[in-house]
């Protein structure tokens, strides 16, 4: 086996623009002093993004030897292997370490210490490790296996209109034409999958270690800090358990396929990636603890407590109650037009779905305008002052809807290159007019909320004007910055097989190859579902609690 392998100029460049981003984008949802529900959302992200980056896809026919030009890529070299089993590792636990690294450092004069030492064991979960323990050394009992495995040599397909000749292995068996695969032997992908599973054990208790070396968050208690230490264990275990029962699967998929003969199939199955089919699922719903000061809050600031606390002033309750009018609104919605477009017999026109994913939009922004109507009508009066919250969005918030902003202009910006056929049919158009109403209309809906009446804040109601403005501006901001991911993910979509003909591809033995758009896409409309379900529950703690009215007595 060679191990040399040849790296091309720039191999980190776009890793380490990758790493920026994502290190910005963290550091953000943790400026300065941040609270305990914007340290939660930052492990949140961290988990969602090192479960992104961790994806093994396309290592899973890692050793197969294609003759199938047409067939799924398949990693054979050691230039492939390596990046198909290397990257998803490395950037998974880059993102874990840059979960760690992007806490602000203390501000304060005087900075708490403990004197007891912190060690690993301290944060570990018991059962999760164990758990995550035992799918290594089942991983690694699987690669040891495959190295006793012999490779297979392929046989190439049989040129149009000839016989296969006499005494070849290539029997008439169905597959006339299209070849035999074959694959490497079994020692040098359990060299590969062993390597990739040593490096993974050993980043992984680094970043154990980085997580119970890291300096005590300033603006947590003790209590939280010790959690806050166990969440970030509990999501690395999981995310790394995932990875490792996939290089399972990759070697089980390795061992299943059939040699070449009169046997051969173009298909088997791999009962291993069943398996990592169940560990992904039960990492999935593993649970994860939560931070106290948020489990004390949520028993207060719940919006089924809310509603039902007769202190709770109406208005409070209607912004409570809009927010699950949201969410039916906007699934309706997606429901109904998904099933518009794609059931009837016919192709889709390219301006179906950027336009569907504008009138879902405009619909939430719709609804948000006239609940702060309704809070006008039934509840503001001339007399009472009109109080704009400090803050109306928080910088999180803002920076994330102005860097999804300008993702869009990329996706458009890629479209409007990719589709130069002067009469042929373009979505990028559509996407841009669309834009425009979205932001005519979400400027309107803030306008509705910066004119509303204020609200009489008697009865122990102090703050509550404010309170109910800034829950529907982050209401707008955050479907605003959901608009633009699910729409630059529709044009990349719709338009990835362009691809080529914006960048050329290099030469060499598999110059096309799948194009990233698509994939990059699909990465974008699962976070814009993200962003968009994201629940406003931490204003919830700003709504005040008036006093209960007596009985007789209307409710102010």
């Amino acid at each position: 086996m060679s191990v040399y392998v040849n790296l091309p100029p720039l191999l980190f460049l776009g890793p380490a623009v990758g790493a920026v981003i994502v290190y910005l984008f963290l550091r953000l949802q943790v400026w300065s002093k941040p609270d305990a529900q914007s340290i939660a959302s930052h492990g949140l992200w961290v988990g969602i993004i090192g479960w992104m980056a961790s994806s093994l896809q396309g290592a899973m026919n890692a050793g197969i030897l294609r003759v199938n030009p047409v067939g799924a890529s398949a990693p054979s070299t050691p230039e492939q292997i390596a990046g198909a089993l290397g990257w998803p590792i490395l950037a998974c636990l880059a993102v874990h370490a840059l979960g760690q690294l992007s806490y602000p450092a203390p501000k304060a004069p005087r900075r708490y210490a403990e004197l007891t030492v912190r060690r690993i064991r301290d944060f570990l979960p018991r059962k999760l490790a164990w758990t995550t323990a035992a799918i290594f050394a089942g991983s690694a009992l699987v690669i040891a296996w495959i190295a006793t495995l012999p490779g297979h040599t392929p046989v190439l397909p049989t040129p149009p209109g000839q016989a296969p000749p006499l005494g070849s292995v290539y029997p008439d068996n169905g597959y006339m034409g299209q070849g035999q695969e074959g694959r490497i032997p079994g020692w040098e992908l359990a060299s590969w999958l062993g390597g990739a599973l040593l490096v993974l054990a050993v980043g992984t208790w680094l970043t154990l270690v980085l997580i119970a070396r890291r300096r005590q968050l300033e603006t947590l208690d003790g209590e939280d800090n010790r959690t806050i230490r166990a969440i970030a264990t509990n999501r690395l275990l999981r995310t790394v358990a995932t990875i490792a029962a996939g290089l399972a699967a990759i070697a089980g998929n390795f061992a299943a396929q059939p040699s070449p003969g009169a046997l051969w199939q173009s298909s088997w199955f791999n009962v291993l990636g069943l398996v990592n089919m169940v560990v992904l699922l039960v990492m999935w719903w593993w649970r994860v603890p939560e931070l106290p000061s948020l489990l004390r809050v949520a028993k207060t600031t719940s919006a089924a407590t809310l509603r039902a606390d007769p202190r709770t002033h109406p208005a409070a309750r209607l912004s409570i109650s809009l927010g699950a009018a949201l969410g039916v609104v906007g699934g309706l919605t997606l429901a109904a037009g998904y099933a518009a477009i794609l059931f009837p017999p016919r192709p889709p026109a390219v301006w179906a779905f950027p336009v569907l994913t504008g009138v879902v939009v405009l619909l939430l922004l719709a609804a948000i305008a006239a609940g702060e109507l309704l809070v006008d009508r039934n509840y503001g009066t001339s007399d009472a002052p009109l109080h704009w919250p400090r803050q109306p969005v928080s910088k999180g918030l803002l920076s994330f809807a102005i860097g999804s902003a300008m993702v869009l202009a990329v996706a458009v910006a890629f479209a409007a290159a990719a589709e130069v056929q002067p009469f042929g049919p373009k979505a990028w158009p559509a996407a841009v007019l669309v834009s425009v109403v979205v932001a005519l209309v979400g400027a309107g809906a803030i306008l509705a909320v910066r004119r509303r009446r204020g609200i009489p804040e008697t009865g122990g109601n102090a703050g509550l004007d404010a309170a109910l403005r800034a829950i529907s501006m982050y209401r707008i901001v955050r479907t605003l910055a959901a608009y633009c991911l699910g729409q630059a993910a529709t044009l990349l979509i719709s338009t990835g097989n362009a691809w080529y003909g914006v960048f050329p591809p290099a030469p060499g033995p598999d110059p096309l190859g799948p194009s990233p758009a698509v994939p990059i896409g699909m990465v974008l409309a699962i976070m814009a579902l993200l962003v968009a379900v994201t629940p406003v529950r931490s204003l919830f703690r700003t709504i005040p609690r008036g006093r209960a009215a007596k009985q007789g007595e209307p409710a102010q």
